[in-house]
């Protein structure tokens, strides 16, 4: 049978759209069954990474710069930060030079919790991305292509 033209491809595996959703959700999944043994959502633990990784290279972590760093429009990171400080997390405070912006800190709760998660999703795509053996680096390359030239 042939496809409507409105389709572009012939077939599901010809359509870089139609993988690259069922590839993320597959993914998204197996790492949410992760994050569910933590309580967070994926939301959650990119922000809990960025700040942990933000404050190991001596960066001050501003309300803005994580929402820069993580890729995660600001409000969304305001009220994903609100429940993560209602879980004892992090910590937000005025900025001791621009009242405008907060600054974001991990509690020793949170660092705790943002270890132990990485250590599992961790787990996770390494055992999901093997299915790619030595292609792994090409395929970050690829990624990182498609993030530069579209942004």
């Amino acid at each position: 049978m042939k496809p409507n033209k409105e389709f572009e491809f012939g077939k599901e595996e010809e359509s870089p759209d139609f993988l690259l959703w069922q590839v993320y959700s597959q993914w998204q999944r197996g790492k949410n069954k992760e994050l569910e043994k933590h309580n967070l959502t994926s939301s959650q633990l990119t922000l809990l990474a960025s700040i942990y990784w933000l404050t190991q290279n001596k960066k001050e972590v501003t309300q803005i710069l994580l929402s820069k760093t993580a890729n995660i429009d600001r409000m969304t990171t305001s009220t994903v930060l609100r429940t993560l400080q209602a879980k004892e997390y992090v910590t937000r405070v005025e900025h001791p030079v621009d009242t405008r912006a907060k600054t974001v800190t991990l509690s020793a709760k949170g660092k705790k919790i943002t270890i132990a998660a990485l250590k599992e999703v961790s787990k996770y795509n390494n055992k999901y991305f093997s299915a790619l053996g030595t292609s792994v680096k090409a395929f970050n390359k690829s990624l990182l292509t498609l993030l530069i030239k579209n942004k």
